[in-house]
C-alpha cells in the first residue's frame, strides 16, 4: 500500500487503522488536556497553577519580542525584495549544472532562465467574473515571456453551467496572449474523492499533463508549477523571482517555492475583525519566511513539475492540499526536501460577505478549514515510523514537534491569556486568597501583559504601512482606525483562531472529518 497518500485512518487496513485513529486523537488530546487540566489544578493546586500562569507570561513576552525581530527582519527582507528588477537580474545568470536523478540514474542537467517554462494552474469555484479576471489580468501583466507561459483554469463541474461559461470567456479574452489556455471541468462525482480544491487541481494537472506537455514534448525539468488561489493578484515581476530562486538555490528540484500572502485585495471592504485576522495571518507568513525551517507550503505556492509528477500530483481526499503536498514530497524524498521562501508579495482576498454576520460566519468557517491542517500530524507520524530508516531523524523528530507545537499552541494559548489566568482566583478559595501570591497574581500578570503589548503595537503601526491606500487617497483617520482595531485583537484571535482550531481538532478526536469549504469571494467591481 501507498502510506504516503492516505488521508485517514479508514484508507488503511484494519490492523493499521486502530493505530492511526490514536494518532488522530492525539493533538486534541494534548490540547483539551492542558486547558482542563489547568481548570482542576485550578482548584485542587491554585497556587501551583499561579505559578505556571507567570512562567507562561514571561515566555509569552519572551516569544512576542522574539517574533517582533523576525517581522521587522522579514519586513525589510521583503521591502529589499520587492524592489528589485528580477527581470534584469535574471539576465545576468549563466548556464547552471545541476545533478538530477530521474528514474534511479543521475543525470546532469544544463539549465537557463530563459527555457523555463511557468505553468499557473488556478482552481476555483463559483467565484464571480470579477476575482477571475483580476487574477488573469495580474498574470498576462507580469514582464515573464508570454510565450513561456502556460495558463490552465479548472473549473468544479459541481459548480453548474456560469463556472463553465465564466472560464470559456476567461480563455477567449486571455488565451491569445499565453503560450497556452487550457480549460478543465473537474468532474464532481469520482468516487473516492473528497470535493474539494485537492482532487480539482489533481485532475487539472494531469489533463495539462496529456494534452499540452506530453502532446508537445516539453521538458519536465524545465516546467515550474505555481498553483494559485483564483483570488490571487500577483505582484509584477513574480515568475522572474521564482526562475531566479530556482537557478540560485541549493538542489533546486527538491524544494518548493513560498510567497508571502497578504490579504489586500478587498482589506477595505472587510468588517474590523476580519482586517485584524487578515493582517494577523500576512505577518505570520512573513515571520515563517525568516524561519525556513517551519516554514511549510501554503495557500498560493510554487515547486517543479518534477517533483509533481513524481508524487503524482496533488492528493485527492484531503482538505489542506498546499501543506500536504508539501509533506508528501518530504517522504517521498526521504527528508530531503524543503520550502524556499522568496519574499514576495502576491496578494488575496481577505474574508468578506454581504453582510457583517455572514462575514463572522465565513471567517470562522475558513479558520475551522485552516485548522483542519491538524490532519497532518497523524499522517507525518505515522509516515515517519513507516519510513524511519531512510529519513535523516533530527529533522524529521523537528517537523513532527513543529507541527504538534504550532496546532496545540494555536488551539490554546489564547484561551489561557484569556480566561485561564483567573481560575486560581475564582476556584482557589480560601487557600489561594490568603496568600501573598493571590493579591500580586492580576498586578503581575497585567504587567507581564502590559510589556507584550509591544507586540500588537508594533504590528498596528506595519498594518498602517502595507494596507493599500483607499480609491488611491488614505486619509490619516483611515490610518488611525487601523491602529485602534488592533486592540481587538485579543477578542479576534480567541473567537477566530482558539475556537475554530480547538473544534477541528475535537473533530478529528471523533472522526467526524471535514469536507473542504470554499470561502466566498466578493469584492466590489
Amino acid at each position: 500500500m501507498d502510506y504516503l497518500k492516505v488521508g485517514k485512518a479508514a484508507d488503511l487496513s484494519e490492523n493499521e487503522r486502530l493505530a492511526y485513529r490514536c494518532l488522530e486523537i492525539l493533538p486534541g488530546l494534548l490540547s483539551w488536556a492542558t486547558l482542563l487540566l489547568l481548570v482542576i489544578f485550578s482548584y485542587f493546586q491554585p497556587i501551583g497553577v499561579a505559578v505556571f500562569i507567570i512562567i507562561f507570561d514571561i515566555y509569552w513576552l519572551l516569544f512576542v519580542v522574539f517574533l517582533a525581530i523576525y517581522l521587522l527582519s522579514a519586513y525589510g527582507k521583503i521591502r529589499q525584495c520587492m524592489r528589485q528588477d528580477w527581470a534584469k537580474r535574471c539576465q545576468t545568470l549563466g548556464v547552471r549544472s545541476v545533478d538530477l536523478e530521474i528514474d534511479g540514474q543521475k543525470k546532469i542537467l544544463k539549465l537557463q532562465w530563459q527555457d523555463l517554462y511557468q505553468l499557473i494552474i488556478l482552481p476555483f469555484y463559483k467565484e464571480d467574473w470579477t476575482v477571475i479576471k483580476s487574477c488573469l489580468q495580474s498574470l498576462a501583466n507580469d514582464s515573464y515571456s508570454h510565450d513561456k507561459m502556460i495558463i490552465v483554469l479548472a473549473a468544479e463541474g459541481r459548480a453548474g453551467a456560469s463556472a463553465q461559461e465564466f472560464a470559456q470567456r476567461a480563455k477567449q479574452e486571455f488565451g491569445p496572449q499565453f503560450k497556452d489556455f487550457l480549460v478543465t471541468i473537474h468532474p464532481g462525482d469520482l468516487e473516492g474523492e473528497l470535493k474539494g480544491k485537492g482532487a480539482n487541481q489533481a485532475w487539472a494537472a494531469r489533463e495539462v499533463k496529456e494534452k499540452i506537455i506530453d502532446a508537445q514534448g516539453l521538458d519536465y525539468n524545465k516546467i515550474l508549477v505555481s498553483v494559485f488561489d483564483i483570488d490571487t493578484i500577483i505582484s509584477p515581476g513574480y515568475f522572474h523571482r521564482l526562475a531566479y530562486a530556482f537557478l540560485t538555490v541549493a538542489e533546486p528540484y527538491r524544494a518548493s517555492y513560498q510567497p508571502v500572502p497578504v490579504y489586500h485585495n478587498n482589506i477595505w471592504q472587510t468588517p474590523f475583525f476580519a482586517r485584524v485576522a487578515s493582517f494577523s495571518n500576512t505577518f505570520w507568513q512573513m515571520m515563517q519566511q525568516i524561519r525556513q525551517e517551519k516554514l511549510a507550503t501554503y495557500s498560493s505556492h510554487s515547486m517543479t513539475w518534477r517533483a509533481l509528477s513524481d508524487i503524482g500530483f496533488w492528493s485527492t481526499k484531503m482538505v489542506s492540499e498546499d501543506s500536504r503536498i508539501f509533506f508528501h514530497c518530504y517522504f517521498y524524498y526521504n527528508g530531503h526536501y524543503r520550502v524556499e521562501p522568496l519574499y514576495f508579495i502576491v496578494s488575496m482576498d481577505a474574508c468578506a460577505d454581504k453582510s457583517f454576520w455572514q462575514t463572522a460566519i465565513n471567517l470562522y468557517r475558513q479558520q475551522r478549514r485552516w485548522g483542519w491542517g491538524v490532519e497532518n500530524v497523524p499522517y507525518l507520524i505515522f509516515n515517519s515510523i513507516k519510513r524511519w530508516q531512510l529519513l535523516p531523524k533530527k529533522d524529521t523528530l523537528r517537523q513532527i514537534g513543529v507541527q504538534i507545537y504550532g496546532f496545540h499552541s494555536w488551539a490554546t494559548y489564547a484561551i489561557i491569556m484569556a480566561g485561564v489566568g483567573w481560575l486560581p482566583l475564582l476556584l482557589g478559595g480560601d487557600r489561594f486568597t490568603a496568600t501573598v501570591l493571590s493579591a500580586n497574581l492580576p498586578d503581575i500578570t497585567r504587567w507581564l501583559m502590559t510589556l507584550a503589548m509591544f507586540g500588537l503595537v508594533l504590528s498596528a503601526i506595519l498594518s498602517t504601512i502595507i494596507i493599500p491606500k483607499k480609491n488611491d487617497v488614505q486619509k490619516f483617520w483611515q490610518r488611525g482606525l487601523i491602529l485602534v482595531e488592533w486592540i481587538c485583537l485579543p477578542v479576534v484571535i480567541v473567537i477566530f483562531g482558539a475556537i475554530p482550531a480547538l473544534e477541528a481538532q475535537t473533530r478529528l478526536i471523533f472522526g467526524k472529518y471535514l469536507g473542504f469549504w470554499n470561502t466566498p469571494k466578493t469584492r466590489s467591481r
